[in-house]
């Protein structure tokens, strides 16, 4: 049984992934005849760099000067790679980490912005598309998987880890889902990450767009491990050692290098309670209405 449900949810992740490569097939297809585009091809490409271990591969998300905010380029080629690694029976596991001080910012807004402007909303469906295709990959992947959020998580960077097995934080993560702050709404998954956390926590999360740094994010459970940053290097070092595809191997491995860590005494988790009874009401106004009668929120952030 466990088989045939595997086998029927790899074919309907196949036929997802065909889709999803539109971009890139037309892309190529088109930019094949000169030297400039193979360029630009190239430079595609290189927004997701991988590295190869014994036993396992890590996606790097390469845009460092934009904080390795997502293009449906990148999206149409995590898509490629994660299929392709999911299929490889040389592959044990996969992990994912960013290029320079940010995980992943989110999606790429600024282009999604001109390209409004411009009328090609058609290449916004794709934008949307493409990256949606990936992160449901990602949350139905078979193999372990490791996120190295170290710098900014925030909005689809927290997309295209949080759904992963397993999701190291450090001291220097900044975690946020701030889509609210620009007229959206939480997308990329976080109205199923959101909606897990303790109480209400993920409602105050998704109305607010406040942050959370590495030890709330363990705290709560978006994050499974934590480690000072100084160590990711040995982390990465010992993962390339494994020659495993077993979830409790890697564990041990990760929490070999974890810090045992404290919320600082201003963390909004220790106020949990107040969230609870102020963003339980169904409407925004009720809430808004229910923090302005509070009294008991001194050094809370709204």
């Amino acid at each position: 049984m466990m088989q045939r449900f595997k086998a029927a949810l790899l074919q309907r992740r196949n036929n997802l992934h065909i889709h999803g490569l539109r971009f890139l097939n037309q892309f190529h297809t088109k930019n094949l005849c000169s030297l400039l585009d193979t360029n630009i091809i190239d430079e595609l490409d290189n927004q997701v760099l991988v590295e190869g271990k014994a036993w396992s591969r890590t996606a790097i998300l390469n845009r460092p000067s934009v904080l390795n905010c997502l293009s449906t380029a990148m999206g149409a080629r995590l898509q490629k790679l994660y299929t392709s690694w999911e299929n490889n029976p040389d592959v044990g596991f996969v992990a994912m980490k960013g290029s320079g001080r940010a995980f992943c910012a989110g999606g790429d807004i600024v282009t999604l912005y001109h390209m409004i402007n411009v009328g090609k909303m058609e290449d916004c469906k794709e934008f949307f598309r493409t990256l949606y295709t990936y992160i449901y990959i990602l949350g139905t992947y078979l193999k372990p998987h490791v996120a190295l959020l170290n710098g900014i998580t925030m909005g689809g960077g927290a997309g295209v880890s949080i759904p992963g097995m397993f999701r190291v934080a450090t001291d220097k993560t900044v975690f946020a889902t701030p889509e609210t702050l620009i007229g959206f709404h939480p997308d990329a998954g976080a109205s199923f990450f959101l909606s897990h956390l303790p109480g209400h926590l993920g409602e105050y999360l998704g109305l607010t767009g406040q942050k959370l740094n590495g030890a709330e994010m363990i705290s709560c459970g978006l994050a499974t491990h934590y480690a000072h940053s100084s160590k990711l290097a040995l982390i990465e070092e010992q993962l390339g050692k494994l020659d495993t595809d077993d979830p409790s191997v890697i564990e041990t491995s990760l929490e070999k290098y974890s810090d045992l860590v404290y919320l600082d005494n201003i963390s909004v988790l220790h106020r949990i309670e107040i969230l609870d009874k102020c963003f339980s009401h169904d409407t925004v106004e009720e809430i808004i209405d229910a923090l302005e009668t509070r009294t008991d929120f001194h050094g809370m952030q709204f």
